[in-house]
């Protein structure tokens, strides 16, 4: 491999055309998954300067820093980039729900065939 971007130490993200990367958050304790998010350069370097998860916001075409009004706040403990630079992964140390619906993850339901079910429930087998 001689790309830098895979097997270098600096910092370099492959950001998308729309000058996005994916940003997977998880539950430093628990290790589930919160949310997945976009980051744009702006967004990865104020989630690096203040230690509080912030995001790009696709459908208002503006930053956003989680819990910045409901006071559900993620807590970065680190940032980790994945190989080829185009997506990160933020473990938090989340203040209250994760989603914007008062879940505490973004993913509670289920996929079952065209069914969506409560993570809560118990599975149908």
């Amino acid at each position: 491999m001689t790309d830098s971007r895979e097997t270098g130490l600096t910092l370099d993200p492959r950001y998308d055309s729309a000058g996005l990367i994916t940003a997977v958050v998880t539950d430093r304790v628990s290790g589930d998954v919160l949310m997945v998010a976009h980051m744009n350069a702006d967004a990865l370097a104020a989630t690096q300067a203040t230690g509080e998860a912030t995001f790009w916001s696709r459908s208002r075409g503006a930053l956003w820093k989680k819990g910045e009004t409901s006071g559900n706040i993620l807590r970065v403990a680190e940032i980790r980039i994945d190989c080829d630079q185009d997506a990160v992964w933020v473990i938090t140390d989340p203040a209250g729900p994760a989603c914007h619906t008062g879940a505490p993850s973004c993913f509670y339901r289920w996929v079952e065939g065209d069914a969506l079910i409560p993570v809560t429930a118990v599975p149908v087998l």
